[in-house]
């Protein structure tokens, strides 16, 4: 039923978003997630405790993470499976999971921000959806950093979900979302973290290894749909920019995206005041715009287009089988 429940939540997430009155008053399955994550960091990451013992301890915190998301979702799906028709529930509770609408709005905010308020006001928008400095950004660097942060969270936030829930269901979509919020919290390499959230960073980074290759297929397949953008130079970039990226993952879409929209993306970075090298995704301009940024949302809707088709499809043929 993996991908019966998967195109039922992303018809439904990219329609209605995650409602603001659940958030308020039951939060979020990221929320809750996160918050445990904080509870183990601060009882088991202790500054007094060796590498060994931390990075043991860390292990034991994704296995605890693992647990506590994936039973919990695997009894409600196992329960909704007795109801008739119990599978577009699921699907409902399992559009918590993906982020379309959300991450469009966020996204569409920084064009907004640029064309209505300069780069002051684009700043202060892209300060929400990336992690460095924004105060050093110039309106392309604010544009291109919107543009990166759609492109990576294409990938992790959407497509990444999606795939495990066709998998494994929603107990797939929940473990996924745990993994990837574990990431983001404590899989960083600061002293404090280096050791303790080694686990957390190894497993995001391989069960983001499929999602990130299909996501920039997708990115790919978009830019044939849309006037104006390269399928063949998304290809070609991704093709020989992705594996040059830091990270194992984040590169195949962002330089698809690139590559389609003809710009130059990534490069050098300063994060908490610290400098970043990183290789350039793409051979085109430089100069982003506002312009850019709402094309490379024409270019995401078209590609979650895809996605949903192909979950559709999956549907069509779990019925032939």
């Amino acid at each position: 039923m993996g991908f019966h429940i998967t195109a039922v939540a992303l018809m439904v997430e990219a329609a209605l978003g995650y409602p603001q009155i659940l958030v308020r008053h039951l939060g979020h399955p990221v929320i809750w997630i996160g918050a445990l994550i904080a509870r183990l960091d601060q009882a088991w990451n202790r500054p007094e405790f060796s590498d060994r013992r931390r990075r043991l301890l860390g292990v034991a915190t994704v296995a605890v993470l693992v647990a506590v998301a994936g039973v919990p979702a695997l009894l409600v799906e196992r329960a909704l499976g007795f109801l008739p028709f119990g599978w577009i529930v699921a699907g409902v509770v399992g559009s918590a999971f993906v982020a379309q609408r959300s991450l469009h709005w966020h996204v569409e905010r920084v064009a907004t921000a640029l064309e209505t308020g300069g780069l002051e006001a684009g700043r202060e928008a892209v300060r929400h959806i990336v992690g460095r400095d924004p105060q050093r950004l110039d309106e392309a660097g604010v544009a291109r950093a919107a543009i990166e942060s759609l492109a990576e969270n294409f990938s992790d936030g959407i497509v990444a979900p999606a795939l495990w829930m066709c998998v494994g269901g929603l107990a797939g979509g929940a473990v996924y979302k745990a993994l990837n919020t574990a990431d983001s919290m404590i899989g960083h390499l600061t002293p404090r973290h280096a050791a303790f959230g080694w686990a957390a960073a190894r497993c995001d980074d391989y069960v983001n290894l499929p999602a990130s290759r299909l996501a920039g297929a997708l990115l790919i397949g978009a830019a044939a749909l849309l006037p104006g953008a390269s399928p063949r130079a998304a290809f070609i970039a991704m093709r020989r920019d992705a594996p040059c990226h830091r990270s194992p993952n984040a590169g195949w879409s962002e330089a698809a995206m690139a590559g389609a929209l003809g710009l130059q993306l990534n490069g050098p970075k300063v994060y908490g005041g610290v400098f970043t090298e990183d290789a350039f995704m793409g051979e085109g301009r430089r100069a982003a715009t506002a312009a850019d940024i709402r094309a490379a949302l024409r270019l995401y809707r078209r590609a979650d287009g895809l996605l949903v088709a192909l979950a559709l499809a999956g549907v069509v043929l779990a019925g032939l089988m």
